[in-house]
């Protein structure tokens, strides 16, 4: 009994000095696992972190968060996929940002749950030195379906949202209509019609909302290359916070 005893602390303590050994070192981004239960058959999501070079663990410094959430072809196992686009691709060439950016990953032929995106905020605010007031998601393609459906679940989470050619529901807008909202397509996208951001900016603004829509003329699916190199993008997004009216 002892024996097993033993064992299993070995093995918890062998776990937990892993969980630390993956945390990144300030200025560069890592593969990290987030697991939802305890069960072997618990679901896991693979996302990338990223830390601020002036990040200090356990310091009195808290830094805004921005969460990511990559397209359908990006979707599966191989956290590298996640590379290709927006924020997480800059990092991996040299980008520094001044807040922690986290870039999980969609399973195979699944879709964004929010549930467990929302569960893996709740765990990296406990863990890391998060502002609570400057918590941000964006995501392109399907994670700007993603992007639109958290902001609507969990409103008063996020201090600013940017859902790049993807869509959602206009009956959300009531749900939104009190939080900072830029909304990026391509005129000419085929893949998701501008229309699926048009409608839900009028909506918004027939409630009353704060949104703002850019639409890149001559542009197709992709209109988040430009907007994810575009400073003024990451300017934006850091200058909203959470009010107290919200």
């Amino acid at each position: 009994m002892l024996r097993i005893v033993l064992l299993a602390l070995i093995t918890a303590g062998a776990a937990w000095s892993q969980a630390q050994a993956d945390d990144p070192a300030p200025g560069k981004q890592v593969a990290r696992s987030f697991v939802l239960g305890k069960r072997e058959d618990s679901p896991q999501l693979g996302y990338w972190l990223y830390l601020p070079k002036d990040y200090q663990a356990g310091g009195e410094k808290e830094f805004p968060l921005v969460l990511f959430l990559h397209g359908s072809g990006e979707r599966g196992s191989d956290l590298d996929k996640v590379l290709i686009h927006g924020p997480p691709k800059l990092i991996a060439g040299g980008k520094e940002f001044p807040f922690i950016v986290v870039s999980p990953q969609c399973p195979e032929n699944q879709f964004w749950n929010i549930d467990i995106l929302s569960r893996l905020l709740d765990d990296l605010e406990k863990d890391h030195a998060v502002d609570r007031q400057r918590i941000y998601v964006t995501g392109l393609s399907m994670g700007g379906f993603a992007t639109w459906s958290l902001a609507a679940s969990t409103p008063f989470r996020f201090a600013a949202v940017a859902p790049i050619c993807g869509g959602g529901r206009p009956e959300w807008s009531y749900q939104l209509k009190n939080l900072p909202i830029s909304v990026y397509h391509g005129e000419k996208d085929e893949g998701v019609k501008v229309e699926r951001s048009q409608e839900m900016v009028d909506a918004i603004k027939a409630a009353g909302g704060d949104v703002r829509l850019t639409v890149y003329p001559g542009v197709g699916h992709d209109s988040w290359t430009q907007t994810y190199e575009d400073p003024k993008f990451y300017e934006w997004l850091l200058s909203k916070e959470l009010s107290a009216k919200r």
